[in-house]
C-alpha cells in the first residue's frame, strides 16, 4: 500500500546520542546506519561516522555500558553490529519486546543474532539506567520507544519534521501504523509541552527543540 506524508532525506549521520552520568557511566541511544555492509547499504550513505564521533570526545565502544534502541529500522540499529559482532561488546541493547516481537527483514536477520546473550528486553515503561527512562510510543514500529533523561527526551523517529511539532496528524511514509503514530505523536507531544521538555530529535537539521 501506497503511503503518502513526510519522507526527510536519509543522512549518514544517522541517529544517536550519548549520555554520561554522575557515576561516569555511559549510554547511547540509537546506532547510526553502521558500516558498508549494513542493511541501510540499500537506501542510505553508508559507512556511518559513529566509532569515529565516539573516539573524538574520548570514548570507545567498550566503554559504553548500555545501548538504547528506539527501534529496528536500519538508521537506528545496524551500528549496534560490525562483522556479524556487537561493536558494544560490553553493553546490554535496550529493546522494547513488541519490537522483536514484530522484527522482520534485513535489520532483524543481520541485528538480532548478533546482539543474542546482549539483549535487554522491555516492556512498556522502564528505567534502564540510573536516571534513565524509556516510555512505549507505538505508531512509528510497533515497539518504537523514547528515552527521558530529566527535561531532555530522546524521541527517535516519534517526530520525522518540525511540522509535524505544529501539526501531530501530518503522517510519514515510513510509519508502520499511521493513525497509532499519529495519536501517540499527538499525546506527547502534548505531555513534553506541558513539562516545556527539550527534544532531542533524529532527524531535525538542529538537534535540540526546546518546546
Amino acid at each position: 500500500m501506497k503511503r503518502h506524508g513526510l519522507n526527510p532525506r536519509p543522512s549518514g549521520r544517522g541517529a544517536r546520542q550519548l549520555l554520561r552520568d554522575a557515576a561516569d557511566r555511559l549510554t547511547l541511544v540509537d546506532t547510526g546506519v553502521g558500516g558498508a555492509d549494513s542493511p541501510a547499504a540499500s537506501w542510505a550513505p553508508v559507512p556511518g561516522g559513529l566509532v569515529g564521533e565516539l573516539a573524538a570526545v574520548g570514548v570507545a565502544p567498550a566503554e559504553i555500558s548500555t545501548v538504547i534502541l528506539t527501534h529496528l529500522h536500519s538508521d537506528h540499529s545496524s551500528g549496534a553490529v560490525a562483522g556479524g559482532a556487537p561493536v558494544f561488546e560490553n553493553a546490554r541493547h535496550v529493546v522494547q519486546r513488541a519490537e522483536l516481537d514484530a522484527a522482520r527483514g534485513p535489520t532483524a536477520e543481520w541485528v538480532l543474532p548478533a546482539l543474542e546473550g546482549h539483549l535487554h528486553v522491555v516492556e512498556g515503561d522502564a528505567v534502564v539506567a540510573p536516571d534513565v527512562r524509556v516510555h512505549l510510543t507505538p505508531g512509528h514500529t510497533p515497539g518504537h520507544q523514547i528515552v527521558r533523561v530529566g527535561e531532555v527526551a530522546m524521541t527517535g523517529d516519534l517526530v520525522l519534521h518540525p511540522a509535524q511539532l505544529d501539526d501531530p496528524a501530518i503522517p510519514y511514509v515510513y510509519d508502520d501504523d499511521p493513525e497509532t503514530a499519529a495519536r501517540t505523536r499527538a499525546e506527547v507531544l502534548a505531555a513534553l509541552r506541558a513539562e516545556q521538555a527539550v527534544l532531542a530529535t533524529a532527524h531535525f537539521s538542529d538537534p535540540f527543540t526546546r518546546l
